[in-house]
Protein backbone atom coordinates (compact mmCIF):
# COMPACT_ATOMS: atom_id res chain seq x y z
CA UNK A 1 0.00 0.00 0.00
CA UNK A 2 1.56 3.31 -1.01
CA UNK A 3 2.49 6.03 1.65
CA UNK A 4 -0.02 8.86 2.30
CA UNK A 5 1.39 11.96 0.53
CA UNK A 6 1.89 15.04 2.82
CA UNK A 7 -0.17 18.08 3.60
CA UNK A 8 -1.52 19.55 6.45
CA UNK A 9 -4.82 18.45 6.31
CA UNK A 10 -3.17 14.83 5.86
CA UNK A 11 -0.93 15.49 8.89
CA UNK A 12 -1.95 12.29 10.98
CA UNK A 13 -2.36 9.51 8.22
CA UNK A 14 1.37 10.88 6.69
CA UNK A 15 2.51 9.97 10.05
CA UNK A 16 0.84 7.02 10.71
CA UNK A 17 2.64 5.59 7.49
CA UNK A 18 5.60 6.64 8.86
CA UNK A 19 6.16 6.74 12.61
CA UNK A 20 4.76 3.86 14.80
CA UNK A 21 2.72 4.54 17.87
CA UNK A 22 5.77 4.89 20.65
CA UNK A 23 7.72 7.46 18.37
CA UNK A 24 4.45 9.43 17.63
CA UNK A 25 4.13 9.39 21.50
CA UNK A 26 7.64 10.67 21.86
CA UNK A 27 7.46 13.36 19.26
CA UNK A 28 3.47 14.60 20.41
CA UNK A 29 5.30 14.86 24.27
CA UNK A 30 7.44 17.27 22.51
CA UNK A 31 4.91 18.88 20.74
CA UNK A 32 2.96 18.88 24.23
CA UNK A 33 6.28 20.44 26.33
CA UNK A 34 6.28 23.35 23.80
CA UNK A 35 2.64 24.07 23.86
CA UNK A 36 2.13 23.83 27.65
CA UNK A 37 5.10 26.18 28.39
CA UNK A 38 3.52 28.70 26.59
CA UNK A 39 0.06 28.49 27.52
CA UNK A 40 1.55 28.18 31.38
CA UNK A 41 3.36 31.25 30.97
CA UNK A 42 0.70 33.19 29.02
CA UNK A 43 -1.85 32.46 31.87
CA UNK A 44 0.55 33.92 34.05
CA UNK A 45 1.60 36.97 33.03
CA UNK A 46 -2.58 37.26 32.32
CA UNK A 47 -3.88 36.97 35.56
CA UNK A 48 -0.40 38.95 36.74
CA UNK A 49 -1.57 41.76 34.16
CA UNK A 50 -4.88 41.58 35.17
CA UNK A 51 -4.37 41.64 38.64
CA UNK A 52 -1.16 44.33 39.40
CA UNK A 53 -3.34 46.72 36.39
CA UNK A 54 -6.92 46.51 37.97
CA UNK A 55 -5.68 47.18 42.33
CA UNK A 56 -3.22 49.63 41.17
CA UNK A 57 -6.36 51.98 39.34
CA UNK A 58 -8.30 50.75 42.91
CA UNK A 59 -5.49 51.99 45.14
CA UNK A 60 -5.54 55.47 43.40
CA UNK A 61 -9.45 55.67 43.75
CA UNK A 62 -9.21 57.60 46.95
CA UNK A 63 -12.76 57.15 48.78
CA UNK A 64 -13.73 54.44 46.39
CA UNK A 65 -10.48 52.30 46.90
CA UNK A 66 -12.32 50.25 49.79
CA UNK A 67 -15.61 49.61 47.36
CA UNK A 68 -13.51 48.46 44.18
CA UNK A 69 -11.65 45.95 46.57
CA UNK A 70 -14.76 44.51 47.77
CA UNK A 71 -16.74 43.77 45.03
CA UNK A 72 -14.42 43.32 42.33
CA UNK A 73 -13.58 39.74 43.27
CA UNK A 74 -17.51 39.47 44.07
CA UNK A 75 -17.75 41.01 40.23
CA UNK A 76 -15.51 38.28 39.21
CA UNK A 77 -17.57 35.91 40.84
CA UNK A 78 -20.81 36.71 39.19
CA UNK A 79 -18.81 36.25 36.00
CA UNK A 80 -17.57 33.31 36.62
CA UNK A 81 -20.55 31.98 38.39
CA UNK A 82 -22.69 33.25 34.66
CA UNK A 83 -19.96 30.99 32.45
CA UNK A 84 -19.60 28.17 34.52
CA UNK A 85 -23.23 27.72 34.75
CA UNK A 86 -24.04 28.52 31.14
CA UNK A 87 -20.59 27.88 29.07
CA UNK A 88 -18.40 25.57 31.05
CA UNK A 89 -19.54 23.45 33.60
CA UNK A 90 -16.00 21.96 34.16
CA UNK A 91 -14.08 25.38 35.24
CA UNK A 92 -14.75 25.50 38.34
CA UNK A 93 -12.27 24.47 41.13
CA UNK A 94 -9.19 24.13 40.37
CA UNK A 95 -8.99 21.71 37.33
CA UNK A 96 -6.84 18.44 39.20
CA UNK A 97 -9.76 16.75 40.66
CA UNK A 98 -11.25 16.97 36.34
CA UNK A 99 -7.96 16.23 35.01
CA UNK A 100 -8.11 12.81 37.44
CA UNK A 101 -11.48 11.93 36.67
CA UNK A 102 -11.25 12.40 32.81
CA UNK A 103 -7.88 9.79 33.11
CA UNK A 104 -9.20 7.02 35.26
CA UNK A 105 -12.84 6.89 34.01
CA UNK A 106 -12.38 8.83 30.53
CA UNK A 107 -9.26 7.17 28.81
CA UNK A 108 -8.20 10.63 29.30
CA UNK A 109 -10.08 12.59 27.00
CA UNK A 110 -10.83 15.77 27.85
CA UNK A 111 -12.37 18.40 25.58
CA UNK A 112 -10.53 21.14 23.82
CA UNK A 113 -13.52 23.82 24.69
CA UNK A 114 -12.66 23.12 28.29
CA UNK A 115 -9.29 24.60 27.99
CA UNK A 116 -10.08 27.86 26.36
CA UNK A 117 -12.85 28.59 28.69
CA UNK A 118 -10.58 27.00 31.69
CA UNK A 119 -7.98 29.95 30.64
CA UNK A 120 -10.67 32.95 30.35
CA UNK A 121 -12.47 31.93 33.23
CA UNK A 122 -9.07 31.51 35.78
CA UNK A 123 -8.06 34.62 34.24
CA UNK A 124 -11.29 36.70 35.43
CA UNK A 125 -11.70 34.94 38.51
CA UNK A 126 -8.16 35.18 39.93
CA UNK A 127 -7.01 38.08 37.97
CA UNK A 128 -9.81 40.22 39.57
CA UNK A 129 -8.71 39.27 42.70
CA UNK A 130 -10.48 36.05 44.06
CA UNK A 131 -8.35 34.06 46.96
CA UNK A 132 -6.91 31.09 44.56
CA UNK A 133 -4.19 30.00 42.57
CA UNK A 134 -3.06 29.45 38.62
CA UNK A 135 -1.50 26.65 39.37
CA UNK A 136 -4.53 23.36 39.54
CA UNK A 137 -6.22 25.22 35.94
CA UNK A 138 -3.17 25.41 34.38
CA UNK A 139 -2.82 21.44 34.74
CA UNK A 140 -5.99 21.02 33.38
CA UNK A 141 -5.68 23.26 30.55
CA UNK A 142 -2.32 21.59 29.78
CA UNK A 143 -3.47 17.83 30.03
CA UNK A 144 -6.44 19.07 27.80
CA UNK A 145 -3.84 20.25 24.94
CA UNK A 146 -2.21 16.60 25.32
CA UNK A 147 -5.27 14.66 25.21
CA UNK A 148 -6.22 16.76 22.14
CA UNK A 149 -2.65 15.90 20.41
CA UNK A 150 -2.78 12.18 21.15
CA UNK A 151 -6.37 12.22 19.72
CA UNK A 152 -5.58 14.45 16.90
CA UNK A 153 -2.85 12.20 15.46
CA UNK A 154 -4.28 9.17 16.05
CA UNK A 155 -2.67 7.41 18.93
CA UNK A 156 -4.46 3.91 20.20
CA UNK A 157 -6.31 4.64 23.48
CA UNK A 158 -3.95 3.81 26.37
CA UNK A 159 -1.16 6.40 24.46
CA UNK A 160 -4.19 8.89 24.41
CA UNK A 161 -4.34 8.51 28.18
CA UNK A 162 -0.73 8.41 28.92
CA UNK A 163 -0.70 12.20 26.97
CA UNK A 164 -2.49 13.57 30.03
CA UNK A 165 0.04 12.75 33.00
CA UNK A 166 2.13 14.21 29.87
CA UNK A 167 0.45 17.60 30.05
CA UNK A 168 -0.22 16.97 34.12
CA UNK A 169 3.76 17.58 34.80
CA UNK A 170 4.41 20.18 31.76
CA UNK A 171 1.78 22.20 33.20
CA UNK A 172 3.27 21.87 36.72
CA UNK A 173 6.72 22.37 35.18
CA UNK A 174 5.73 25.51 33.35
CA UNK A 175 3.54 27.26 36.25
CA UNK A 176 6.23 26.37 38.85
CA UNK A 177 9.92 26.42 36.81
CA UNK A 178 9.99 22.99 38.67
CA UNK A 179 10.72 19.96 36.47
CA UNK A 180 11.74 17.30 38.95
CA UNK A 181 8.96 17.73 41.23
CA UNK A 182 6.43 18.09 38.38
CA UNK A 183 7.47 14.55 37.67
CA UNK A 184 6.87 13.73 41.51
CA UNK A 185 3.73 15.21 41.44
CA UNK A 186 2.54 13.36 38.57
CA UNK A 187 3.84 10.14 40.78
CA UNK A 188 1.98 10.62 43.85
CA UNK A 189 -1.41 12.36 42.74
CA UNK A 190 -2.41 10.53 39.80
CA UNK A 191 -0.45 7.35 39.91
CA UNK A 192 -1.26 7.14 43.86
CA UNK A 193 2.72 5.91 43.43
CA UNK A 194 1.50 2.78 41.51
CA UNK A 195 3.23 4.05 38.43
CA UNK A 196 3.50 2.60 34.94
CA UNK A 197 7.43 3.33 32.95
CA UNK A 198 5.11 3.46 29.57
CA UNK A 199 4.55 7.23 30.46
CA UNK A 200 7.54 8.17 32.03
CA UNK A 201 9.64 8.93 29.14
CA UNK A 202 7.05 11.09 27.93
CA UNK A 203 6.79 13.11 31.08
CA UNK A 204 10.03 13.39 31.49
CA UNK A 205 10.31 15.36 28.00
CA UNK A 206 7.79 16.94 28.28
CA UNK A 207 8.46 19.04 31.44
CA UNK A 208 12.23 19.90 30.36
CA UNK A 209 10.90 21.44 27.00
CA UNK A 210 7.78 23.15 29.31
CA UNK A 211 10.52 24.30 31.80
CA UNK A 212 13.22 25.68 28.74
CA UNK A 213 10.18 27.70 27.39
CA UNK A 214 9.26 28.98 30.32
CA UNK A 215 12.59 30.11 31.10
CA UNK A 216 13.57 31.40 27.57
CA UNK A 217 10.45 33.60 28.08
CA UNK A 218 10.17 34.85 31.69
CA UNK A 219 13.96 34.16 32.27
CA UNK A 220 15.75 31.48 34.19
CA UNK A 221 14.59 32.48 37.67
CA UNK A 222 13.15 30.91 41.07
CA UNK A 223 9.02 30.64 41.54
CA UNK A 224 10.31 31.97 44.60
CA UNK A 225 12.17 34.66 45.54
CA UNK A 226 13.44 33.41 48.74
CA UNK A 227 16.39 34.19 51.10
CA UNK A 228 19.57 32.41 49.26
CA UNK A 229 21.54 32.51 52.64
CA UNK A 230 23.24 28.95 53.09
CA UNK A 231 22.52 27.89 56.66
CA UNK A 232 24.69 25.18 58.72
CA UNK A 233 22.85 22.94 60.60
CA UNK A 234 21.86 24.67 64.37
CA UNK A 235 20.09 23.89 67.25
CA UNK A 236 17.65 26.29 66.29
CA UNK A 237 16.21 24.13 62.96
CA UNK A 238 14.53 21.65 66.07
CA UNK A 239 11.48 24.09 65.15
CA UNK A 240 10.59 21.37 62.49
CA UNK A 241 9.52 19.16 65.49
CA UNK A 242 6.73 22.11 66.03
CA UNK A 243 6.09 23.16 62.84
CA UNK A 244 4.91 19.76 61.55
CA UNK A 245 2.35 19.17 63.90
CA UNK A 246 1.05 22.96 63.72
CA UNK A 247 1.00 22.12 59.80
CA UNK A 248 -0.42 18.69 60.15
CA UNK A 249 -3.45 20.40 62.33
CA UNK A 250 -4.24 23.33 60.24
CA UNK A 251 -3.97 21.72 57.00
CA UNK A 252 -7.02 19.28 58.74
CA UNK A 253 -8.80 21.89 59.73
CA UNK A 254 -8.21 23.76 56.38
CA UNK A 255 -9.71 20.79 54.50
CA UNK A 256 -12.48 20.18 56.55
CA UNK A 257 -13.51 23.92 56.42
CA UNK A 258 -13.20 23.87 52.57
CA UNK A 259 -15.06 20.20 52.38
CA UNK A 260 -17.70 21.40 54.91
CA UNK A 261 -18.38 24.98 53.09
CA UNK A 262 -18.36 23.39 49.75
CA UNK A 263 -21.16 21.07 51.07
CA UNK A 264 -22.89 23.62 52.50
CA UNK A 265 -22.96 25.84 49.27
CA UNK A 266 -23.85 22.48 47.05
CA UNK A 267 -27.01 22.16 49.62
CA UNK A 268 -27.96 25.76 49.43
CA UNK A 269 -30.34 25.33 46.84
CA UNK A 270 -32.44 27.88 47.04
CA UNK A 271 -29.52 30.47 45.98
CA UNK A 272 -28.83 29.39 42.55
CA UNK A 273 -25.40 27.51 41.69
CA UNK A 274 -24.60 30.65 39.00
CA UNK A 275 -24.80 33.60 42.40
CA UNK A 276 -22.55 31.05 44.63
CA UNK A 277 -19.24 32.68 43.36
CA UNK A 278 -20.67 35.96 43.61
CA UNK A 279 -20.76 35.08 47.82
CA UNK A 280 -17.45 34.03 47.77
CA UNK A 281 -16.20 36.77 46.06
CA UNK A 282 -17.61 39.12 48.10
CA UNK A 283 -16.80 37.32 51.76
CA UNK A 284 -12.68 37.19 50.07
CA UNK A 285 -13.33 41.56 49.25
CA UNK A 286 -14.53 41.80 52.79
CA UNK A 287 -11.80 39.69 54.55
CA UNK A 288 -9.52 41.34 51.90
CA UNK A 289 -9.75 44.40 52.92
CA UNK A 290 -9.79 44.40 56.74
CA UNK A 291 -6.16 42.43 56.42
CA UNK A 292 -5.52 45.36 53.88
CA UNK A 293 -6.75 48.39 56.00
CA UNK A 294 -5.19 46.97 59.33
CA UNK A 295 -1.60 45.61 57.76
CA UNK A 296 -0.81 48.58 56.87
CA UNK A 297 -1.66 47.87 52.98
CA UNK A 298 -0.61 44.25 52.28
CA UNK A 299 -2.98 42.82 49.77
CA UNK A 300 -1.65 39.20 50.00
CA UNK A 301 -5.19 38.08 51.09
CA UNK A 302 -6.10 38.82 47.02
CA UNK A 303 -5.03 37.03 44.12
CA UNK A 304 -1.96 34.60 44.46
CA UNK A 305 -0.56 36.93 46.74
CA UNK A 306 3.12 36.03 46.12
CA UNK A 307 4.56 39.87 46.95
CA UNK A 308 3.25 39.28 50.36
CA UNK A 309 4.91 35.58 50.31
CA UNK A 310 8.03 36.47 48.95
CA UNK A 311 8.32 39.30 51.88
CA UNK A 312 7.96 36.30 53.94
CA UNK A 313 10.68 34.03 53.01
CA UNK A 314 13.05 36.67 53.49
CA UNK A 315 11.74 37.61 56.94
CA UNK A 316 10.32 40.92 56.12
CA UNK A 317 7.02 40.84 57.98
CA UNK A 318 5.85 41.45 62.01
CA UNK A 319 4.17 38.67 63.14
CA UNK A 320 0.88 41.04 63.38
CA UNK A 321 0.98 41.29 59.93
CA UNK A 322 2.01 37.56 59.25
CA UNK A 323 -1.14 36.45 61.68
CA UNK A 324 -3.48 38.79 59.94
CA UNK A 325 -2.63 37.42 56.09
CA UNK A 326 -2.54 33.68 57.75
CA UNK A 327 -5.91 33.92 58.75
CA UNK A 328 -7.24 35.93 56.10
CA UNK A 329 -5.90 33.64 54.03
CA UNK A 330 -7.06 30.67 55.48
CA UNK A 331 -11.39 31.89 55.69
CA UNK A 332 -11.27 33.70 52.04
CA UNK A 333 -9.64 30.70 50.15
CA UNK A 334 -11.94 28.12 52.29
CA UNK A 335 -15.33 30.26 51.42
CA UNK A 336 -14.16 31.45 47.65
CA UNK A 337 -13.27 27.58 46.14
CA UNK A 338 -15.82 26.17 48.33
CA UNK A 339 -18.03 28.65 46.77
CA UNK A 340 -17.77 26.95 43.18
CA UNK A 341 -15.29 29.91 41.75
CA UNK A 342 -12.38 28.70 39.04
CA UNK A 343 -9.20 28.70 40.86
CA UNK A 344 -6.29 26.16 42.30
CA UNK A 345 -5.44 26.25 45.82
CA UNK A 346 -1.50 25.21 45.55
CA UNK A 347 -0.79 28.99 45.73
CA UNK A 348 -2.79 29.63 48.84
CA UNK A 349 -1.32 26.74 50.85
CA UNK A 350 1.79 27.60 49.89
CA UNK A 351 0.89 31.29 51.09
CA UNK A 352 -0.44 30.03 54.40
CA UNK A 353 1.91 27.46 54.66
CA UNK A 354 4.17 30.57 54.47
CA UNK A 355 3.14 32.63 57.14
CA UNK A 356 2.97 29.90 59.61
CA UNK A 357 6.55 29.33 59.37
CA UNK A 358 7.13 32.73 59.33
CA UNK A 359 5.24 33.07 62.65
CA UNK A 360 7.49 30.72 64.52
CA UNK A 361 10.65 32.40 63.49
CA UNK A 362 9.19 35.81 64.45
CA UNK A 363 8.67 34.31 67.71
CA UNK A 364 12.28 32.88 67.58
CA UNK A 365 13.46 36.10 67.12
CA UNK A 366 12.19 38.10 70.07
CA UNK A 367 12.18 35.90 72.68
CA UNK A 368 15.29 33.30 71.70
CA UNK A 369 17.48 35.55 70.38
CA UNK A 370 18.26 34.25 67.23
CA UNK A 371 19.30 36.10 64.11
CA UNK A 372 16.32 37.51 61.68
CA UNK A 373 17.36 34.96 59.08
CA UNK A 374 15.78 32.54 60.88
CA UNK A 375 12.60 33.95 60.45
CA UNK A 376 13.08 33.54 56.86
CA UNK A 377 14.35 30.20 56.75
CA UNK A 378 10.83 28.77 59.02
CA UNK A 379 8.54 30.30 56.86
CA UNK A 380 10.12 27.77 53.94
CA UNK A 381 9.95 24.94 56.35
CA UNK A 382 6.07 25.69 57.00
CA UNK A 383 5.84 26.15 52.98
CA UNK A 384 6.83 22.56 52.66
CA UNK A 385 4.84 21.10 55.86
CA UNK A 386 1.68 22.58 55.01
CA UNK A 387 1.52 21.60 51.84
CA UNK A 388 2.46 17.77 52.36
CA UNK A 389 -0.47 18.26 55.14
CA UNK A 390 -2.73 19.65 52.63
CA UNK A 391 -1.93 18.51 49.26
CA UNK A 392 -0.42 15.04 50.50
CA UNK A 393 2.15 14.45 48.13
CA UNK A 394 5.63 14.04 50.74
CA UNK A 395 8.24 14.16 48.24
CA UNK A 396 6.79 16.87 46.21
CA UNK A 397 6.33 18.95 49.26
CA UNK A 398 10.46 18.46 49.71
CA UNK A 399 11.16 18.85 46.24
CA UNK A 400 8.84 21.38 45.29
CA UNK A 401 10.59 24.02 48.16
CA UNK A 402 14.09 23.17 46.98
CA UNK A 403 13.34 23.65 43.30
CA UNK A 404 11.41 27.13 43.56
CA UNK A 405 13.73 28.91 46.15
CA UNK A 406 16.81 27.01 45.16
CA UNK A 407 17.97 26.84 48.34
CA UNK A 408 19.33 23.11 49.12
CA UNK A 409 20.48 24.11 52.90
CA UNK A 410 17.18 23.25 55.22
CA UNK A 411 16.77 19.93 53.26
CA UNK A 412 17.07 18.06 56.88
CA UNK A 413 14.47 20.04 58.34
CA UNK A 414 12.38 20.20 55.63
CA UNK A 415 12.44 16.22 55.35
CA UNK A 416 11.47 15.77 58.71
CA UNK A 417 9.04 18.97 59.70
CA UNK A 418 7.28 17.66 56.31
CA UNK A 419 6.89 13.89 57.20
CA UNK A 420 5.44 14.87 60.69
CA UNK A 421 2.24 17.05 59.30
CA UNK A 422 2.13 14.93 56.26
CA UNK A 423 1.30 11.65 58.89
CA UNK A 424 -1.02 13.74 61.15
CA UNK A 425 -3.02 14.80 58.38
CA UNK A 426 -3.11 11.78 57.31
CA UNK A 427 -4.12 10.17 60.68
CA UNK A 428 -6.71 12.71 60.78
CA UNK A 429 -8.17 12.15 57.32
CA UNK A 430 -7.61 9.34 55.45
CA UNK A 431 -9.08 10.61 52.03
CA UNK A 432 -6.69 13.45 50.13
CA UNK A 433 -8.52 16.71 49.31
CA UNK A 434 -8.34 16.25 45.70
CA UNK A 435 -10.21 12.59 46.42
CA UNK A 436 -12.50 14.04 48.36
CA UNK A 437 -13.18 16.72 46.54
CA UNK A 438 -14.55 14.40 43.81
CA UNK A 439 -16.07 12.12 46.20
CA UNK A 440 -18.43 15.08 47.00
CA UNK A 441 -19.21 15.57 43.04
CA UNK A 442 -20.35 11.92 43.19
CA UNK A 443 -17.31 10.66 41.19
CA UNK A 444 -15.55 7.91 42.73
CA UNK A 445 -12.24 6.96 41.11
CA UNK A 446 -13.06 3.26 40.70
CA UNK A 447 -9.57 1.31 40.20
CA UNK A 448 -9.95 -2.37 39.48
CA UNK A 449 -6.59 -4.56 41.05
CA UNK A 450 -4.10 -5.49 38.37
CA UNK A 451 -5.36 -8.24 36.11
CA UNK A 452 -3.66 -12.06 37.20
CA UNK A 453 -3.63 -14.45 34.45
CA UNK A 454 -6.11 -16.75 35.26
CA UNK A 455 -7.92 -14.90 37.83
CA UNK A 456 -11.13 -13.47 35.77
CA UNK A 457 -11.71 -10.02 36.23
CA UNK A 458 -16.02 -10.20 36.33
CA UNK A 459 -15.04 -13.04 38.82
CA UNK A 460 -14.38 -9.82 41.23
CA UNK A 461 -16.85 -8.18 43.77
CA UNK A 462 -19.33 -5.56 42.31
CA UNK A 463 -17.89 -3.43 45.06
CA UNK A 464 -14.74 -2.52 43.43
CA UNK A 465 -16.46 -0.86 40.38
CA UNK A 466 -19.32 0.81 41.75
CA UNK A 467 -19.95 4.22 42.77
CA UNK A 468 -19.86 5.03 46.77
CA UNK A 469 -21.45 7.79 46.33
CA UNK A 470 -24.84 8.30 43.82
CA UNK A 471 -27.15 10.75 43.47
CA UNK A 472 -30.61 10.53 44.26
CA UNK A 473 -33.95 11.96 44.51
CA UNK A 474 -36.04 12.83 48.06
CA UNK A 475 -39.31 10.77 48.12
CA UNK A 476 -40.78 13.43 50.21
CA UNK A 477 -40.43 15.83 47.15
CA UNK A 478 -42.51 15.97 44.01
CA UNK A 479 -41.05 14.94 40.43
CA UNK A 480 -41.30 19.17 39.85
CA UNK A 481 -39.02 20.05 42.89
CA UNK A 482 -36.59 16.77 42.22
CA UNK A 483 -35.86 17.96 39.10
CA UNK A 484 -34.85 21.42 40.57
CA UNK A 485 -32.46 20.12 42.90
CA UNK A 486 -30.68 18.02 40.01
CA UNK A 487 -31.08 21.46 37.91
CA UNK A 488 -29.63 23.79 40.66
CA UNK A 489 -26.75 20.78 41.67
CA UNK A 490 -25.39 21.09 37.64
CA UNK A 491 -25.23 17.12 37.91
CA UNK A 492 -27.98 15.27 35.54
CA UNK A 493 -27.73 11.93 35.41
CA UNK A 494 -29.13 8.82 33.61
CA UNK A 495 -31.67 7.63 36.63
CA UNK A 496 -31.35 8.26 40.57
CA UNK A 497 -31.86 6.05 43.29
CA UNK A 498 -34.90 7.25 45.54
CA UNK A 499 -34.62 8.18 48.87
CA UNK A 500 -36.56 8.62 51.91
CA UNK A 501 -35.24 12.22 52.55
CA UNK A 502 -32.07 14.00 52.65
CA UNK A 503 -30.26 12.07 55.29
CA UNK A 504 -30.67 8.69 52.91
CA UNK A 505 -32.17 6.80 55.52
CA UNK A 506 -34.10 4.30 53.70
CA UNK A 507 -33.86 3.46 50.01
CA UNK A 508 -37.58 3.47 48.57
CA UNK A 509 -36.67 2.33 44.70
CA UNK A 510 -35.13 3.94 41.26
CA UNK A 511 -36.59 6.37 39.05
CA UNK A 512 -35.06 7.98 35.69
CA UNK A 513 -34.60 11.02 34.47
CA UNK A 514 -37.16 10.83 31.78
CA UNK A 515 -39.75 9.80 33.97
CA UNK A 516 -39.32 12.75 35.96
CA UNK A 517 -39.63 14.85 33.45
CA UNK A 518 -42.97 12.69 32.52
CA UNK A 519 -44.66 13.27 35.82
CA UNK A 520 -43.84 16.61 35.87
CA UNK A 521 -45.51 17.62 32.32
CA UNK A 522 -48.68 15.23 33.11
CA UNK A 523 -48.07 18.06 36.46
CA UNK A 524 -48.44 14.90 38.82
CA UNK A 525 -48.09 16.58 42.57
CA UNK A 526 -47.38 13.12 44.26
CA UNK A 527 -44.43 12.98 45.72
CA UNK A 528 -41.61 10.35 44.38
CA UNK A 529 -42.09 8.26 47.60
CA UNK A 530 -45.90 8.07 47.22
CA UNK A 531 -45.00 7.23 42.92
CA UNK A 532 -42.81 4.55 43.76
CA UNK A 533 -44.56 2.50 46.25
CA UNK A 534 -45.69 -1.09 45.16
CA UNK A 535 -42.46 -0.73 42.41
CA UNK A 536 -40.40 -4.14 42.53
CA UNK A 537 -36.38 -2.98 44.06
CA UNK A 538 -33.22 -4.86 42.05
CA UNK A 539 -31.30 -5.60 44.41
CA UNK A 540 -27.89 -6.20 44.06
CA UNK A 541 -25.21 -6.66 47.39
CA UNK A 542 -21.61 -5.68 47.34
CA UNK A 543 -20.29 -8.87 47.15
CA UNK A 544 -22.07 -10.16 44.16
CA UNK A 545 -19.73 -11.09 41.09
CA UNK A 546 -19.65 -8.38 37.97
CA UNK A 547 -20.90 -11.04 36.23
CA UNK A 548 -23.79 -11.65 38.38
CA UNK A 549 -24.40 -8.03 38.73
CA UNK A 550 -24.13 -7.87 34.73
CA UNK A 551 -26.51 -10.50 33.91
CA UNK A 552 -28.65 -9.24 36.54
CA UNK A 553 -29.23 -5.72 34.57
CA UNK A 554 -29.24 -7.19 31.45
CA UNK A 555 -32.15 -9.79 32.25
CA UNK A 556 -34.35 -7.05 34.17
CA UNK A 557 -33.48 -5.06 31.11
CA UNK A 558 -32.41 -1.85 33.10
CA UNK A 559 -29.17 0.48 32.71
CA UNK A 560 -28.62 0.60 36.12
CA UNK A 561 -28.98 -0.96 40.18
CA UNK A 562 -28.87 0.28 43.79
CA UNK A 563 -26.11 -1.54 45.60
CA UNK A 564 -27.56 -2.43 49.00
CA UNK A 565 -26.69 -4.28 52.28
CA UNK A 566 -27.38 -7.92 52.54
CA UNK A 567 -28.64 -7.24 56.34
CA UNK A 568 -30.64 -4.64 55.59
CA UNK A 569 -32.15 -4.23 52.20
CA UNK A 570 -33.25 -0.48 52.65
CA UNK A 571 -29.70 0.64 53.29
CA UNK A 572 -28.16 2.37 50.34
CA UNK A 573 -24.56 1.83 49.52
CA UNK A 574 -24.25 2.85 46.37
CA UNK A 575 -24.87 2.06 42.16
CA UNK A 576 -23.74 0.12 39.92
CA UNK A 577 -24.34 0.65 35.67
CA UNK A 578 -24.00 -0.89 32.82
CA UNK A 579 -21.71 1.69 31.44
CA UNK A 580 -19.43 1.38 34.79
CA UNK A 581 -18.78 -2.53 33.78
CA UNK A 582 -18.19 -1.64 30.32
CA UNK A 583 -15.43 0.40 31.08
CA UNK A 584 -13.65 -1.82 33.12
CA UNK A 585 -13.89 -4.11 30.60
CA UNK A 586 -12.81 -1.97 28.12
CA UNK A 587 -9.70 -1.00 30.74
CA UNK A 588 -8.69 -4.43 31.35
CA UNK A 589 -8.65 -5.34 27.20
CA UNK A 590 -6.91 -2.37 27.01
CA UNK A 591 -4.08 -2.99 29.24
CA UNK A 592 -3.85 -6.52 27.45
CA UNK A 593 -3.07 -5.29 23.97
Amino acid sequence: MPRESFSLNNLPNWMRGRFNDGQRFLMLCICAGVLCGLVGVSFHLAITFTFENMFALYEGLGFWTIPAMIFSPALAGLLVGLMIRYVSPTASGSGIPQTKAAYYQNFGIIKTPEAFWRFIIGTISVGFGNSLGREGPTVHICSAISSKLGRIFGLGKLRIQSMVPVGMGAGISAAFNAPISAITFVFEELFDNNFSSKALGGILIAVVVAAVVERSLIGDHSALHATREVFETSWWMLVCLAIGPAAGLLGHLFVSLLLGLRAQFKQATKIPSWARPALGGLSVGLIGVTVWQFSGGHNGVFSIGYDDLNSTLHGHLIWQVLLLLLVGKFLATAVCYASGASGGIFAPVLFIGSMLGGLFGVLMVKFLGVDQSVAAATALLGTGAFFAAVIRCPLTSVLIIFEMTQNYSLILPLMIGNLIAYIIAGKLRSIPIYDALLLQDGISLKKLPAYRGDRDWRNLPVSTIMTHDCRSAFGELDAKANLERIAQDGHKHHAYTIVSNENRQELLGMITHHELEELQAAEDRRSIGEWVAGHSIIEIHPDDSIRDAANTLVIRDVMQAPVVSRKDTRKLLGIVTLHDIARQQNAIEDSMD
